[in-house]
């Protein structure tokens, strides 16, 4: 039986998961970091010989068997191109939902940016993430936070507005108008020069992997969605790319609220 198969704490995600729950809700409720869920899941489908949800749900519920295989590199292989598939339909279904949303905004901006800032936290398996608006004269501002540990919270608020040095991720946002995807916050030299934005980052929030994306009207860098894990693993490029296109949906809701407004 699959209570014997897994341990319990597998079995908890594999309920869960299998019931359509999100990575990032499981995390919420076993209080663990979405990738971990992520880790269970390539266990669980290996041991159960699943490669679909629904294969899994029919496992744990007596309709189907338990099917293990032999072949222990075939068997997480097959696992993890099954978790891959699930993942690509899952980003073009929260796509959807996100230019849902925004064309129903209205010029609703905080409900607008509160929604697709969660729903990128979904898709990207991370902890926290921060929208920072920006602007050339008075630099980045924290707008919008959602998850990030209180202590971190408590120092944004406390920064307002703030320039950025040109070695941390949001600075080279800056410079490249690009995605920034850092592995791991503690590892590069300007962690270890005292720089204030960093140290805040890594020792308060508790980031590790960390990615910025560029908010752009036009060619004129106006914030930057920023979104954490507080353990070592880079982030997919698959899940920033759909990301990216947040971003973008999420320019066109702020120039329309600004023209609303005015």
């Amino acid at each position: 039986m699959q209570q014997e198969t897994l341990t319990p704490r597998e079995h908890e995600v594999a309920t869960a998961y299998a019931s359509g729950d999100t990575y990032h809700k499981i995390a919420g409720q076993l209080g663990i970091a979405p990738s971990t869920v992520r880790t269970h899941l390539t266990t669980i489908y290996r041991k159960l010989g699943v490669s679909s949800k629904i294969e899994l749900y029919g496992v744990l519920n007596g309709e189907a068997q338990i099917q293990p295989s032999d072949d222990a590199e075939k068997a997480a292989l097959i696992s993890e191109l099954a978790l891959s598939l699930e993942e690509a339909v899952r980003r073009e279904r929260v796509l959807g939902e996100v230019l849902r949303i925004i064309s129903r905004s209205n010029g609703q901006l905080d409900e607008v940016i509160a929604s697709v800032l969660g729903y990128a936290l979904e898709l990207c398996d991370a902890e926290f993430g921060i929208l920072f608006e920006y602007d050339d004269s008075s630099g980045y501002r924290a707008n919008y936070m959602r998850g990030i540990p209180a202590v971190f919270s408590d120092w944004l608020s406390e920064m307002g507005s703030f320039h950025v040095g040109p070695k941390t991720g949001l600075g080279r946002v800056i410079a490249a108008h690009e995605v920034i995807n850092i592995s791991d916050v503690r590892s590069e030299t300007i962690y270890h020069t005292g720089d204030p934005l960093r140290h805040a980052t890594a020792d308060l929030g508790g980031a590790r992997s960390f990615a910025a994306i560029p908010m752009l009207a036009g060619e004129r860098l106006i914030g930057a969605f920023s979104v954490y894990r507080q353990t070592v693993r880079p982030f997919d490029d698959k899940a920033l790319e759909t990301a990216q296109m947040f971003a973008d949906q999420s320019v066109i809701a702020i120039e329309n609220a600004r023209l609303i407004g005015r």
